[in-house]
Protein backbone atom coordinates (compact mmCIF):
# COMPACT_ATOMS: atom_id res chain seq x y z
CA UNK A 1 0.00 0.00 0.00
CA UNK A 2 1.35 3.34 -0.75
CA UNK A 3 -0.96 5.75 1.23
CA UNK A 4 -2.87 6.65 -1.70
CA UNK A 5 -6.90 5.35 -2.07
CA UNK A 6 -7.03 3.17 -5.27
CA UNK A 7 -10.15 4.59 -7.50
CA UNK A 8 -12.10 1.99 -8.24
CA UNK A 9 -15.35 1.84 -10.31
CA UNK A 10 -18.74 2.97 -7.16
CA UNK A 11 -21.84 0.41 -7.89
CA UNK A 12 -24.09 3.31 -8.73
CA UNK A 13 -21.44 3.03 -12.14
CA UNK A 14 -21.02 0.01 -12.58
CA UNK A 15 -24.65 -0.55 -13.16
CA UNK A 16 -24.85 2.34 -15.32
CA UNK A 17 -22.69 1.28 -17.38
CA UNK A 18 -24.03 -2.47 -17.58
CA UNK A 19 -27.68 -0.74 -18.22
CA UNK A 20 -26.06 1.30 -21.17
CA UNK A 21 -24.08 -1.76 -22.36
CA UNK A 22 -27.61 -3.75 -22.33
CA UNK A 23 -29.36 -1.61 -23.83
CA UNK A 24 -27.03 -0.87 -27.09
CA UNK A 25 -26.38 -4.74 -27.41
CA UNK A 26 -30.55 -5.15 -27.49
CA UNK A 27 -30.65 -1.84 -30.24
CA UNK A 28 -27.30 -3.81 -32.19
CA UNK A 29 -29.31 -7.14 -31.86
CA UNK A 30 -32.41 -5.66 -34.11
CA UNK A 31 -30.73 -3.49 -35.91
CA UNK A 32 -28.49 -6.50 -37.04
CA UNK A 33 -32.10 -8.59 -37.58
CA UNK A 34 -33.84 -6.00 -39.32
CA UNK A 35 -30.79 -5.39 -41.59
CA UNK A 36 -30.61 -9.55 -42.29
CA UNK A 37 -34.17 -9.32 -43.59
CA UNK A 38 -34.72 -6.08 -45.72
CA UNK A 39 -30.41 -6.45 -47.28
CA UNK A 40 -31.84 -8.34 -50.29
CA UNK A 41 -34.14 -5.78 -51.49
CA UNK A 42 -31.67 -2.93 -50.15
CA UNK A 43 -29.78 -0.64 -52.74
CA UNK A 44 -26.16 -0.31 -51.97
CA UNK A 45 -26.60 3.12 -51.38
CA UNK A 46 -29.62 2.92 -49.01
CA UNK A 47 -28.10 0.11 -47.30
CA UNK A 48 -25.58 2.58 -46.28
CA UNK A 49 -28.02 4.70 -45.20
CA UNK A 50 -29.66 2.22 -43.11
CA UNK A 51 -26.10 1.68 -41.47
CA UNK A 52 -25.16 5.69 -40.57
CA UNK A 53 -28.57 5.60 -39.39
CA UNK A 54 -28.86 2.55 -37.18
CA UNK A 55 -25.23 3.75 -35.48
CA UNK A 56 -27.18 6.92 -35.12
CA UNK A 57 -29.85 5.24 -32.80
CA UNK A 58 -27.42 3.02 -31.26
CA UNK A 59 -25.56 5.95 -29.65
CA UNK A 60 -28.47 7.68 -28.61
CA UNK A 61 -30.09 4.85 -27.31
CA UNK A 62 -26.36 3.81 -25.17
CA UNK A 63 -26.80 7.84 -23.87
CA UNK A 64 -30.52 7.53 -23.10
CA UNK A 65 -29.32 4.24 -21.59
CA UNK A 66 -26.39 5.57 -19.89
CA UNK A 67 -28.76 8.61 -17.98
CA UNK A 68 -31.56 6.83 -17.02
CA UNK A 69 -29.57 3.82 -15.82
CA UNK A 70 -27.74 6.60 -13.74
CA UNK A 71 -30.46 8.07 -12.35
CA UNK A 72 -31.97 4.74 -11.68
CA UNK A 73 -29.06 3.50 -9.61
CA UNK A 74 -28.93 6.46 -7.75
CA UNK A 75 -32.47 5.73 -6.63
CA UNK A 76 -32.26 2.58 -6.00
CA UNK A 77 -28.60 2.74 -3.98
CA UNK A 78 -29.99 5.53 -1.93
CA UNK A 79 -31.10 3.45 1.11
CA UNK A 80 -27.82 2.28 0.73
CA UNK A 81 -26.03 5.43 1.42
CA UNK A 82 -28.11 6.41 4.30
CA UNK A 83 -26.52 2.98 5.74
CA UNK A 84 -23.49 3.78 5.21
CA UNK A 85 -23.42 7.26 6.37
CA UNK A 86 -25.67 5.98 9.62
CA UNK A 87 -22.92 3.69 10.19
CA UNK A 88 -19.66 6.29 9.59
CA UNK A 89 -21.38 8.60 12.20
CA UNK A 90 -21.67 5.66 14.68
CA UNK A 91 -19.31 5.92 17.77
CA UNK A 92 -19.74 4.92 21.54
CA UNK A 93 -21.90 7.44 22.49
CA UNK A 94 -24.29 7.89 19.23
CA UNK A 95 -25.53 3.89 19.50
CA UNK A 96 -29.05 4.97 19.73
CA UNK A 97 -29.11 6.34 16.35
CA UNK A 98 -31.06 3.57 14.19
CA UNK A 99 -32.00 3.55 9.99
CA UNK A 100 -35.75 2.90 10.84
CA UNK A 101 -35.96 2.33 7.15
CA UNK A 102 -40.00 3.07 6.47
CA UNK A 103 -39.62 2.49 2.25
CA UNK A 104 -40.73 -0.51 0.30
CA UNK A 105 -40.51 -3.69 2.43
CA UNK A 106 -37.78 -5.24 -0.29
CA UNK A 107 -33.77 -6.38 0.19
CA UNK A 108 -32.90 -3.31 1.04
CA UNK A 109 -35.55 -2.95 4.38
CA UNK A 110 -34.00 -6.46 5.13
CA UNK A 111 -30.76 -5.08 5.43
CA UNK A 112 -31.53 -2.07 7.06
CA UNK A 113 -34.16 -4.14 9.44
CA UNK A 114 -30.59 -6.58 9.60
CA UNK A 115 -28.28 -3.52 10.58
CA UNK A 116 -30.63 -1.95 13.43
CA UNK A 117 -31.03 -5.46 15.08
CA UNK A 118 -26.83 -5.67 15.19
CA UNK A 119 -27.10 -2.05 16.73
CA UNK A 120 -29.32 -2.80 19.23
CA UNK A 121 -27.13 -5.97 20.26
CA UNK A 122 -23.72 -3.87 19.85
CA UNK A 123 -25.75 -1.46 22.37
CA UNK A 124 -26.99 -4.22 24.29
CA UNK A 125 -23.13 -5.04 24.71
CA UNK A 126 -21.68 -2.02 25.31
CA UNK A 127 -24.23 -0.90 28.22
CA UNK A 128 -23.67 -4.25 29.67
CA UNK A 129 -19.72 -3.56 29.59
CA UNK A 130 -20.36 0.00 30.95
CA UNK A 131 -22.35 -1.48 34.22
CA UNK A 132 -19.72 -4.52 34.41
CA UNK A 133 -16.85 -2.28 35.10
CA UNK A 134 -19.24 0.42 37.03
CA UNK A 135 -20.11 -2.72 39.19
CA UNK A 136 -16.58 -4.15 39.42
CA UNK A 137 -14.42 -1.25 40.14
CA UNK A 138 -17.18 -1.06 42.57
CA UNK A 139 -16.66 -4.25 44.34
CA UNK A 140 -13.16 -3.91 44.41
CA UNK A 141 -12.74 -0.59 45.77
CA UNK A 142 -14.81 -1.73 49.08
CA UNK A 143 -12.32 -4.69 50.25
CA UNK A 144 -9.47 -2.26 49.16
CA UNK A 145 -10.72 0.74 51.08
CA UNK A 146 -10.96 -1.30 54.49
CA UNK A 147 -7.71 -2.20 54.20
CA UNK A 148 -6.06 1.33 53.79
CA UNK A 149 -8.51 2.36 56.65
CA UNK A 150 -7.36 -0.44 59.14
CA UNK A 151 -3.59 0.36 58.47
CA UNK A 152 -4.22 4.01 58.41
CA UNK A 153 -6.18 3.53 61.28
CA UNK A 154 -4.04 1.48 63.64
CA UNK A 155 -0.26 3.30 62.05
CA UNK A 156 -2.11 6.44 63.36
CA UNK A 157 -2.75 5.37 67.16
CA UNK A 158 1.05 5.85 68.78
CA UNK A 159 -0.77 3.56 71.81
CA UNK A 160 -1.50 0.27 69.92
CA UNK A 161 -0.03 -2.96 71.07
CA UNK A 162 0.21 -6.42 69.31
CA UNK A 163 -3.10 -7.11 69.77
CA UNK A 164 -4.73 -3.89 67.79
CA UNK A 165 -2.11 -4.99 65.15
CA UNK A 166 -3.11 -8.34 65.27
CA UNK A 167 -7.35 -7.24 65.10
CA UNK A 168 -5.66 -5.07 62.01
CA UNK A 169 -4.27 -7.42 59.89
CA UNK A 170 -7.16 -10.36 60.53
CA UNK A 171 -9.62 -7.70 58.77
CA UNK A 172 -6.90 -6.85 56.35
CA UNK A 173 -6.51 -10.74 55.13
CA UNK A 174 -10.39 -10.91 55.25
CA UNK A 175 -10.65 -7.81 52.52
CA UNK A 176 -7.78 -9.33 50.75
CA UNK A 177 -9.44 -12.72 50.68
CA UNK A 178 -12.58 -11.19 49.61
CA UNK A 179 -10.67 -9.17 46.67
CA UNK A 180 -8.80 -12.26 45.60
CA UNK A 181 -11.99 -14.19 45.26
CA UNK A 182 -13.36 -11.10 43.31
CA UNK A 183 -10.80 -11.10 41.40
CA UNK A 184 -10.63 -15.23 40.55
CA UNK A 185 -14.38 -15.19 39.48
CA UNK A 186 -13.86 -12.58 37.13
CA UNK A 187 -11.02 -14.54 35.36
CA UNK A 188 -13.22 -17.72 35.80
CA UNK A 189 -16.49 -15.05 33.69
CA UNK A 190 -13.82 -13.81 31.44
CA UNK A 191 -12.70 -17.72 30.04
CA UNK A 192 -16.22 -18.96 30.18
CA UNK A 193 -17.41 -16.34 27.74
CA UNK A 194 -14.34 -16.20 25.72
CA UNK A 195 -15.40 -20.23 25.04
CA UNK A 196 -18.67 -19.78 24.44
CA UNK A 197 -19.77 -21.27 20.77
CA UNK A 198 -17.28 -24.16 21.17
CA UNK A 199 -13.96 -23.36 21.42
CA UNK A 200 -13.43 -24.91 24.52
CA UNK A 201 -9.51 -25.12 25.03
CA UNK A 202 -10.07 -28.43 26.97
CA UNK A 203 -12.82 -31.28 26.41
CA UNK A 204 -12.66 -34.34 28.26
CA UNK A 205 -15.39 -36.46 30.25
CA UNK A 206 -17.00 -34.91 33.55
CA UNK A 207 -19.74 -36.12 35.86
CA UNK A 208 -21.73 -33.43 37.22
CA UNK A 209 -22.55 -36.01 39.66
CA UNK A 210 -18.92 -36.33 41.20
CA UNK A 211 -18.22 -32.62 40.63
CA UNK A 212 -21.63 -32.12 42.61
CA UNK A 213 -20.88 -34.42 45.27
CA UNK A 214 -17.45 -32.59 45.89
CA UNK A 215 -19.01 -29.10 46.06
CA UNK A 216 -21.77 -30.79 48.77
CA UNK A 217 -18.63 -32.05 50.84
CA UNK A 218 -16.77 -28.27 50.61
CA UNK A 219 -19.72 -27.30 51.94
CA UNK A 220 -20.14 -29.60 54.42
CA UNK A 221 -19.17 -27.56 57.53
CA UNK A 222 -21.21 -23.92 56.53
CA UNK A 223 -24.73 -26.54 55.93
CA UNK A 224 -23.90 -27.93 59.62
CA UNK A 225 -23.49 -24.61 61.04
CA UNK A 226 -26.20 -23.24 59.99
CA UNK A 227 -28.51 -26.52 60.16
CA UNK A 228 -29.76 -27.43 56.46
CA UNK A 229 -31.64 -30.47 55.79
CA UNK A 230 -29.85 -31.77 52.66
CA UNK A 231 -31.76 -33.84 50.45
CA UNK A 232 -29.51 -35.74 47.13
CA UNK A 233 -30.41 -37.91 44.48
CA UNK A 234 -26.89 -37.97 42.21
CA UNK A 235 -27.26 -40.62 39.20
CA UNK A 236 -24.18 -40.36 36.74
CA UNK A 237 -24.56 -37.12 34.37
CA UNK A 238 -21.78 -37.58 32.25
CA UNK A 239 -20.86 -34.58 29.74
CA UNK A 240 -17.66 -33.54 28.20
CA UNK A 241 -16.12 -30.24 28.44
CA UNK A 242 -13.46 -28.44 30.42
CA UNK A 243 -13.67 -29.97 34.08
CA UNK A 244 -12.29 -26.82 35.73
CA UNK A 245 -15.23 -24.39 34.27
CA UNK A 246 -17.97 -27.84 34.61
CA UNK A 247 -16.62 -28.08 38.55
CA UNK A 248 -17.05 -24.29 39.34
CA UNK A 249 -20.56 -24.45 37.55
CA UNK A 250 -21.38 -27.43 40.47
CA UNK A 251 -19.55 -25.67 43.00
CA UNK A 252 -21.45 -21.91 42.06
CA UNK A 253 -24.92 -23.80 42.26
CA UNK A 254 -24.39 -25.54 45.96
CA UNK A 255 -22.49 -22.63 47.37
CA UNK A 256 -25.47 -20.21 46.42
CA UNK A 257 -27.93 -23.25 47.40
CA UNK A 258 -26.27 -22.46 51.10
CA UNK A 259 -25.23 -19.20 51.61
CA UNK A 260 -28.64 -18.22 50.06
CA UNK A 261 -30.64 -20.12 53.04
CA UNK A 262 -32.26 -19.60 56.33
CA UNK A 263 -31.30 -20.98 58.98
CA UNK A 264 -32.52 -24.74 59.34
CA UNK A 265 -33.84 -24.51 55.48
CA UNK A 266 -34.06 -27.00 52.90
CA UNK A 267 -31.20 -27.99 50.27
CA UNK A 268 -32.21 -30.61 47.03
CA UNK A 269 -29.67 -31.64 44.99
CA UNK A 270 -30.06 -33.87 41.47
CA UNK A 271 -28.47 -35.50 38.66
CA UNK A 272 -28.89 -37.94 35.60
CA UNK A 273 -29.29 -38.15 32.58
CA UNK A 274 -32.18 -38.37 29.81
CA UNK A 275 -32.01 -39.20 26.39
CA UNK A 276 -28.67 -37.65 25.25
CA UNK A 277 -29.28 -34.88 27.68
CA UNK A 278 -27.42 -34.54 31.43
CA UNK A 279 -28.80 -32.83 33.88
CA UNK A 280 -28.12 -30.94 36.82
CA UNK A 281 -30.99 -29.74 39.69
CA UNK A 282 -30.25 -27.09 42.39
CA UNK A 283 -32.65 -25.61 45.04
CA UNK A 284 -33.34 -24.36 48.39
CA UNK A 285 -35.65 -22.55 50.66
CA UNK A 286 -33.86 -19.12 50.77
CA UNK A 287 -34.98 -15.43 50.30
CA UNK A 288 -37.65 -14.98 48.27
CA UNK A 289 -37.62 -14.02 44.98
CA UNK A 290 -40.24 -12.49 43.03
CA UNK A 291 -40.50 -14.04 39.16
CA UNK A 292 -40.34 -10.88 37.22
CA UNK A 293 -36.31 -10.83 39.30
CA UNK A 294 -35.09 -14.31 38.21
CA UNK A 295 -33.63 -13.53 34.96
CA UNK A 296 -31.51 -10.60 36.50
CA UNK A 297 -30.08 -13.26 39.24
CA UNK A 298 -27.92 -14.41 36.25
CA UNK A 299 -26.43 -10.56 35.35
CA UNK A 300 -22.95 -9.77 37.14
CA UNK A 301 -23.37 -8.82 40.64
CA UNK A 302 -26.93 -9.06 41.16
CA UNK A 303 -27.78 -10.92 44.59
CA UNK A 304 -31.41 -11.09 45.50
CA UNK A 305 -32.38 -9.22 42.65
CA UNK A 306 -30.40 -6.15 43.91
CA UNK A 307 -27.06 -4.81 42.91
CA UNK A 308 -24.54 -4.97 45.22
CA UNK A 309 -26.28 -5.44 48.63
CA UNK A 310 -23.19 -6.09 50.09
CA UNK A 311 -23.86 -10.01 50.75
CA UNK A 312 -21.28 -12.50 51.21
CA UNK A 313 -19.83 -13.90 47.65
CA UNK A 314 -18.50 -11.94 44.94
CA UNK A 315 -22.43 -11.63 43.06
CA UNK A 316 -21.06 -13.46 39.90
CA UNK A 317 -22.09 -16.89 40.55
CA UNK A 318 -25.17 -17.24 38.48
CA UNK A 319 -23.27 -15.41 35.92
CA UNK A 320 -20.43 -17.96 35.80
CA UNK A 321 -23.17 -20.60 35.49
CA UNK A 322 -24.87 -19.03 32.50
CA UNK A 323 -21.12 -18.62 30.66
CA UNK A 324 -19.97 -22.14 31.25
CA UNK A 325 -23.48 -23.40 30.43
CA UNK A 326 -23.28 -21.00 26.80
CA UNK A 327 -19.65 -22.17 26.61
CA UNK A 328 -20.78 -26.37 26.53
CA UNK A 329 -24.08 -25.64 24.09
CA UNK A 330 -26.24 -25.92 27.43
CA UNK A 331 -29.14 -24.58 28.61
CA UNK A 332 -29.44 -23.11 32.49
CA UNK A 333 -33.35 -22.29 33.68
CA UNK A 334 -33.63 -20.80 37.21
CA UNK A 335 -37.41 -20.80 39.06
CA UNK A 336 -38.56 -19.08 41.99
CA UNK A 337 -39.99 -21.32 44.93
CA UNK A 338 -43.15 -20.48 46.34
CA UNK A 339 -42.21 -18.62 49.82
CA UNK A 340 -38.91 -18.20 49.22
CA UNK A 341 -36.01 -19.99 47.43
CA UNK A 342 -35.26 -20.87 43.89
CA UNK A 343 -34.61 -23.85 41.96
CA UNK A 344 -32.16 -23.95 38.87
CA UNK A 345 -31.72 -26.12 36.51
CA UNK A 346 -28.67 -26.71 34.17
CA UNK A 347 -28.75 -28.77 31.05
CA UNK A 348 -25.83 -29.88 29.12
CA UNK A 349 -25.24 -32.62 26.24
CA UNK A 350 -24.66 -35.94 27.85
CA UNK A 351 -21.55 -37.46 27.23
CA UNK A 352 -22.77 -40.05 24.22
CA UNK A 353 -24.58 -36.90 22.27
CA UNK A 354 -24.04 -36.48 18.79
CA UNK A 355 -21.60 -33.99 18.19
CA UNK A 356 -22.89 -31.11 16.61
CA UNK A 357 -22.28 -29.91 13.39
Amino acid sequence: MTGRTRLRPTLRLRLTLLNGVLLVGAGAVLVLLAWLLVRDALRPADERELLVKALVALVAIGMVGIAGGYAVAGRALRPLHQVTATARRLGETTLDERIGWSGANDEVAELAETFDAMLDRISAAFEAQKRFVANASHELRTPLAVMRTEIDVTLSDDEADLAEYRRMASVVRDASERANGLVDALLVLARSEAQTGGRLARRTEFDLAVGTANALSAMAHEVERIGLRVHTSLRAAPVVGDPGLLDRLAGNLVENAVRYNHLHGRLWVRTGTDGHRSWLVVGNTGFEVAPGDVPGLFEPFRRGGQERTGARGSGLGLSIVRAVCDAHGGTVKAVAQPGGGLEVTVTLPSADAPAAT
